[in-house]
């Protein structure tokens, strides 16, 4: 009895010590020796994964407890939705969720496994980033108008890769598709990274993927790039114009990324992360990094993040029903 009542003492004072420096005392989601477990639904080399990798030692540190990434790649990011869905809605597994899984694969696979509004919460925005076209140095084509002529010239023989059917590679190539009426041929992996790897290698021709993936092989120069998917064009990549100033002005796509986790999970966990993220966010080394990237900051609320992602989940519901897009 005295060794039970000792050891509540030690917690309770453990607890107290805890919440002194603004960290939650919540069961086992704050274990101080368990390690949260952050999915990227994605192989590695893709912005999700960047992005996750960015901030993961960050939010160990504030968090004080370990964050480790993990990659659970396959069906354009439903198996890493799918096993975050199901996991205990206890903060110890959380996922790096985006326009992928959570935006447009519910509106092409019906039978992904989760429902995003049953299932999970938006838990906070992180980051945005423009979809680009790139090709292997080979393409004879250096504009999204050349590619168009191009892909007429050679209907089904241009290939382009994506991180899997139902990704937002893929979508932002079906948009392409349905805008420009070209016929290219889908070459699916499980991740981004590898398309990108088989592109640089000339096993692709094309790639529509996030600046994050691509930046480093653009400005080395062994992959070129064709356009950027922005109204402006961006930072990070000064000199490449927009799809608008090349003739394509309806062909729009920003990738976005958001922390999510169980629909049951509590709210004092949520605020928490939140809390923890905001100060992530705002740390100069990171801030650095997402710009290296080409990662653009989300700003807002919880609520205006989840009201954003509605709104962009019709809007794909939308593009997906007019195009007739379907994905086995």
């Amino acid at each position: 009895m005295m060794h039970r009542r000792q050891l509540l003492a030690r917690v309770l004072l453990g607890c107290a010590a805890l919440g002194a420096h603004g960290v939650l005392c919540t069961g086992v989601a704050v274990a101080q020796d368990r390690a949260i477990r952050l999915q990227v639904p994605f192989a590695t080399g893709g912005g999700t994964d960047i992005l996750a990798r960015i901030l993961a030692p960050r939010l160990s540190e504030r968090l004080g407890q370990p964050v480790v990434v993990e990659n659970r790649a396959g069906a354009g990011g439903a198996i890493g939705a799918r096993y975050t869905a199901q996991a205990a809605p206890d903060g110890l597994t959380l996922m790096i969720g985006s326009i992928s899984e959570i935006g447009i694969n519910p509106s092409v696979s019906p039978k992904i496994g989760y429902d995003v509004w049953r299932d999970f919460v938006a838990i906070a925005p992180l980051a945005i980033t423009p979809m680009v076209l790139v090709a292997h140095p080979s393409v004879p084509a250096a504009t999204p108008k050349e590619v168009i002529a191009l892909a007429n010239a050679r209907p089904g023989q241009i290939n382009y890769g994506s991180a899997g059917a139902g990704s937002g590679a893929h979508m932002g190539a079906e948009l392409f598709r349905y805008i420009t009426r070209v016929d290219i041929a889908h070459v699916p992996y499980k991740g981004t990274g590898a398309a990108v790897a088989d592109l640089a290698g000339g096993q692709v021709q094309l790639v529509f993927t996030t600046l994050p993936s691509v930046i480093g092989l653009v400005k080395g120069g062994r992959l070129k790039p064709i356009a950027v998917a922005t109204a402006q064009r961006v930072p990070a990549l000064p000199e490449v114009p927009t799809f608008a100033e090349s003739g394509v002005p309806d062909y729009l796509m920003d990738y976005w990324y958001g922390l999510f986790g169980q629909a049951a999970l509590p709210r004092d966990i949520q605020a928490r992360l939140q809390g923890a993220l905001r100060e992530v966010m705002r740390m100069p080394d990171v801030m650095a990094s997402m710009d290296r990237a080409g990662l653009i900051p989300m700003g807002g609320t919880p609520e205006e993040f989840t009201a954003f992602v509605k709104r962009d989940m019709d809007r794909w519901a939308a593009v997906v029903k007019a195009a007739n897009i379907k994905v086995d």
